[in-house]
């Protein structure tokens, strides 16, 4: 298998053989050659339907035409300019449309970048030094939110990752999802220096895990009462649930939002923005710096026009329907087994536990891991590639369509027969 050859020569130049951990699973990765709407193919001429679709940003599946397009037209002007553009001025404008909490937007180029300077920006607004993040929740790989909980739900965060320091950590506070009274307690006792609370809004790394509603409602009254800003990390639920993201979805706005993935239709492009009397801090215009090479560059900006044009109700009416037809084949299939098994679904996004109902972070790490390789390595073998890790979400595009469901379907019956 070419894959195979390909992976162990990979590790021999990146470190663990690629450039993202999430990619690599035993025995190995496939290796891709190319990709068109709902599916993907890889080196050794296997065809996949594919429900990873890059980790979200595909909303419209893969090498969606009207995306292609818009980048080749801006490609051949030129691929970086050092200057502004009027095609960024306009992205703004749209991005400022949809999002009705974001006053002013400021374009960077990965997530972890905007949360990244999001919560610097929170800092530098408030004066205060530490945040509130959800044990479980992904900001991206900066060091104030490689964060997990201390001993006791009430102590310093402490680092998660190597070459994290622990003089960051401890201004990292880490409360439980859907938990509001113990993130109450945390923010009062923290409340005369605390500078803000990032929370992505539909957990959506660690599995996937709706939120309470009263959950976000409460985050939205602590932050009011203890003058701190208040994050939504949509760099995945952004423009995935509907045109104003999570904030129109569940009806609760945030101070700052960061926003990717689907924003740049699988080009690197990411956003943060929020009231304009805290955007107006940032560098050249206040003294929060913030800068970036490829920030708002002309192609990546191209994509998100295009992105932003083909947004609209439509689409979410019929991402809607095929993640109900389908989620609700899996609850059929789990129900018949008698499996000890649970699908945590939100419009587009769905994943599969093997364990019983899943609200926390807690009760996702109760799921069987074995159970969930051995239906992981099925579906691929059956052709479906979804994430190799319990801990990742499926998504669903436009480009799937009544065939993607029923081969989805006969695939997910064989695959759960034998956990």
């Amino acid at each position: 298998m070419r894959s195979k050859t390909l992976f162990e020569e990979a590790k021999r130049h990146i470190p663990g053989g690629v450039n993202s951990p999430v990619r690599a699973f035993e025995p190995n990765p496939f290796f891709v050659k190319e990709a068109k709407g709902a599916r993907i193919y890889d080196v050794d001429g296997k065809e996949y339907i594919d429900y990873v679709m890059g980790y979200g940003p595909l909303l419209f599946g893969h090498a969606n035409e009207r995306i292609i397009n818009r980048v080749k037209e801006a490609v051949e002007r030129g691929t970086l300019y050092g200057a502004p553009t009027e095609e960024e001025v306009e992205l703004a404008r749209r991005i400022k449309k949809f999002y009705p909490s974001i006053e002013m937007v400021r374009l960077v180029n990965s997530g972890t970048e905007a949360t990244m300077h999001a919560i610097r920006l929170a800092r530098g607004f408030t004066g205060r030094r530490k945040i509130i993040k959800f044990e479980g929740c992904f900001h991206g790989s900066h060091d104030s939110v490689l964060v997990k909980a201390g001993s006791g739900a009430l102590t310093f965060g402490i680092p998660s990752s190597s070459g994290v320091l622990e003089d960051t950590a401890r201004h990292t506070l880490v409360s439980r999802y859907n938990d509001i009274s113990l993130t109450e307690e945390i923010a009062r006792r923290n409340g005369d220096d605390l500078a803000a609370i990032i929370v992505e809004p539909v957990m959506a790394n660690s599995g996937l895990i709706p939120p309470d509603i009263e959950f976000l409602r409460g985050l939205r009254s602590i932050a009011d009462e203890l003058g701190c800003v208040l994050i939504f990390d949509e760099v995945v639920t952004g423009f995935r649930l509907s045109p104003g993201g999570a904030q129109e979805y569940y009806g609760v706005k945030a101070d700052l939002t960061t926003l990717g993935k689907v924003l740049g239709g699988g080009f690197p492009i990411a956003a943060f923005g929020g009231r304009e009397e805290i955007m107006r801090n940032i560098s050249p215009s206040g003294r929060i710096y913030q800068a970036g090479t490829f920030s708002g560059n002309p192609v990546s900006v191209a994509a998100a026009l295009a992105v932003t044009e083909m947004i609209n109700e439509g689409i979410y009416s019929y991402l809607r329907d095929y993640g109900k037809k389908l989620v609700s084949a899996i609850r059929d299939i789990i129900d018949d087994r008698n499996l000890k098994a649970t699908v945590n679904h939100v419009e587009s996004m769905f994943q599969i536990f093997f364990t019983d109902r899943v609200r926390t972070y807690e009760e996702a790490l109760s799921s069987d891991l074995k159970k969930f390789r051995a239906y992981f390595m099925k579906m691929l073998e059956k052709g479906i590639f979804i994430p190799p890790s319990q801990f990742e979400t499926c998504f669903i595009s436009t480009a799937h369509s009544d065939e993607e469901m029923k081969i989805t379907i006969e695939a997910l019956d064989e695959a759960l027969k034998i956990v």
